[in-house]
């Protein structure tokens, strides 16, 4: 009986042997691997073919104690995995971190709660830099960071020091939104507030951006003479998924006399499960109730009628949060930046 072939004892081709071989130092051979920029094409494509030829594979470890990077940023998330990616709106802010990885061909490490702690998720990421969502500078966790040396941007989170932030101005992003709702009459108006993430203080009512937005519904009712506590007005913390904005409007559509009149919701996808109650219940949209969101994902504009909603740049600021992380571990200096947003008007207002 015919034996099957076992491991190829031979030894694994060294940086030496390949130097050897294409006439070069071990250096010109580091170099070609690692920064092929630092010597010339020709001896770069030499190199290579060596490598190519003895078939030499790169240690990791090894590289990453010449190099002293690992060649990885890290994303922490705001909740277990399963849930922050059924967020649309989240896998934008992603594809924007990811087009500036692979620009300077660095990894993504998406890095959910340990045990329900970001901070634990922080302790244990074997990465060079890190993006945090909806952090604020009182948080465990920009301490435990500052302690590791990690350079870190911050996406949502507060434009302080020792952070560097980029986001929006939620709060007038908010305010343009409750302005619309109130120029078309309503007084009985509900918002959908997003509820705390994992990675907020546990004082904390809701997350840092429903904060913000609060604040901006706040002083677009004040100037018609309402505010967050006046009769008519209310707020529910939801789940950011289509079944949050489903389960809250069920409840709040089904006391018919006493029902809001419009519903904003913070999110796109909450304000696409208002839909599905509206269909439940047998209600109109806009003429039963009016239905606004937060973000502008592409089924905003797909949905029936059309989501009214503000357009942030989801895509942008992932890329501009990743830019500044490789901003910083090459030493440049970074500041915070405030993109735009757009209210959106659809069918549905």
């Amino acid at each position: 009986m015919s034996q099957k072939p076992g491991p190829d004892k031979s030894p694994r081709p060294t940086i030496k042997d390949i130097a050897a071989k294409a006439g070069v130092s071990k250096t010109t051979v580091s170099f070609a691997l690692n920064d092929p920029s630092r010597i010339s094409e020709e001896t770069c494509k030499r190199v290579l073919a060596v490598v190519n030829e003895v078939g030499y594979v790169p240690d990791p470890v090894a590289r990453t104690l010449t190099t002293k990077r690992l060649g990885a940023l890290g994303l922490l998330l705001p909740q277990p995995m399963t849930e922050a990616l059924r967020n649309p709106y989240l896998w934008q802010v992603i594809r924007g971190i990811g087009r500036v990885c692979e620009e300077h061909e660095l990894s993504l490490a998406m890095l959910p709660p340990v045990r329900g702690k970001v901070i634990e998720a922080a302790r244990r990421a074997f990465v060079d830099g890190l993006l945090t969502i909806g952090v604020g500078p009182d948080h465990e966790v920009v301490d435990l960071i500052e302690r590791r040396h990690i350079p870190f941007v911050t996406i949502d989170g507060e434009a302080v020091e020792p952070m560097v932030n980029i986001g929006i101005d939620d709060s007038e992003a908010a305010a343009s939104l409750m302005r619309e709702a109130l120029t078309l009459g309503h007084r009985r108006i509900a918002m959908l507030a997003l509820r705390p993430e994992t990675l907020n203080l546990p004082e904390k009512r809701y997350s840092l951006v429903s904060d913000r937005r609060l604040a901006g519904f706040a002083r677009a009712l004040g100037s018609v003479g309402l505010s967050l506590d006046s009769p008519g007005i209310e707020i529910l913390p939801v789940e950011c998924s289509m079944e949050g904005g489903y389960e809250a409007a069920l409840g709040i559509l089904s006391r018919r006399e006493t029902a809001p009149t419009a519903i904003l919701a913070m999110a796109d996808v909450v304000a696409l499960g208002v839909y599905g109650a509206c269909r439940k219940l047998g209600l109109r949209i806009p003429e039963d109730l009016s239905v606004a969101g937060f973000d502008d994902i592409p089924d905003a504009a797909l949905a029936e009628p059309g989501l009214t909603t503000v357009r942030q740049p989801g895509e942008e600021k992932g890329a501009a949060a990743a830019d500044l992380v490789v901003r910083l571990l090459a030493g440049e200096p970074a500041a915070h930046s405030i993109l735009g947003t757009e209210l959106v008007m659809r069918g549905s207002m």
